[in-house]
């Protein structure tokens, strides 16, 4: 397993992402129509094909999943107490606490997880996902209500919580799961054309992350988004490994999930931040700068694993 000529190679289309954004390739009207058919058809097409195709018996470790949901969870109280501890702002305490925790793993971690471990370790992280999307999902909305500007739009509050029970996704990796351990058969016109449509998945997501990036508001409030940041980057997945290490997993079992708690800030931090009220430049910020670091940090932390 070569760390350099994975981790590089997906950067290097984040950047050209943002390249293609700054010299006018990629239009801003462009970013959500393309954002939406990446995160609701291409991404849970590749999912699912991945994780129905596996052998969950084998590929399964219910103490990753569990030693992985316990980090973020620890990370989220954490988060909590060092916002208060550094005196963050009541109106940014959610946005930053969500950032802190909440990571972006249909893009990226599963990237690195397909690029690094192929088929079987993408089909391990896919199944882990699922479960850790739900967790910090509902962890981020529980943050976002707590410190909300506004406290009236509880309707805006409950469509986001149904909006994050048919996260495509967590529903993608469910099905995968169930037909896994069903061995329904897939039929071969369906398999091909969920192959196509897999293809499109990676690239344009990191080309679309890139494209997104924006540090305007990082001079700002730098301490609290570096906080935030070093919090989601190596807090995290240093807990983490610590934690498998710990309870003497093996490495093939817990590797897709240390990617999955490297990965950087989500890029749907803005999304619920927007939605419920949130500090939505300290998102983009955070989202941002982690992005960046986390170059750095994935070729750390798995040179430290393996």
């Amino acid at each position: 397993m070569n760390i350099a000529t994975t981790i590089i190679p997906i950067f290097a289309v984040i950047i050209l992402g943002w390249f293609a954004r700054y010299r006018g390739f990629i239009e801003p009207a462009f970013l959500g129509p393309a954002n939406r058919l990446v995160y609701h058809i291409a991404i849970p097409a590749m999912i699912f094909r991945s994780i129905s195709k596996s052998s969950l018996k084998m590929q399964f470790n219910h103490q990753v999943l569990v030693i992985t949901l316990f980090s973020v969870l620890a990370v989220f109280v954490v988060a909590w107490c060092a916002g208060y501890i550094g005196r963050i702002k009541r109106e940014q305490l959610g946005t930053f606490m969500q950032s802190s925790f909440h990571g972006n793993l249909g893009y990226i971690g599963l990237a690195v997880s397909y690029y690094f471990l192929g088929d079987n370790g993408f089909a391990k992280a896919g199944i882990i996902a699922g479960f850790i999307m739900i967790l910090q999902n509902f962890l981020a909305v529980v943050s976002l209500q707590l410190y909300s500007k506004n406290t009236s739009t509880k309707k805006k509050k409950l469509d986001l919580v149904w909006k994050i029970l048919g996260n495509p996704v967590i529903l993608s990796a469910m099905a995968g799961i169930l037909f896994s351990l069903t061995k329904a058969p897939i039929p071969l016109v369906v398999d091909r054309t969920l192959d196509i449509i897999s293809g499109l998945a990676l690239p344009m997501a990191l080309l679309l992350i890139g494209a997104s990036l924006s540090f305007k508001s990082i001079r700002l409030q730098i301490f609290p988004i570096l906080s935030s940041s070093i919090m989601k980057l190596v807090l995290l997945p240093g807990l983490g490994l610590t934690l498998y290490r710990l309870f003497g997993l093996p490495l093939n079992d817990y590797l897709p999930g240390l990617i999955l708690l490297a990965s950087p800030t989500a890029t749907i931090s803005y999304v619920m931040a927007k939605e419920m009220n949130g500090d939505t430049d300290f998102a983009v910020a955070t989202i941002s700068i982690s992005t960046i670091l986390s170059a750095v940090t994935f070729f750390v932390w798995l040179n430290i694993a393996v």
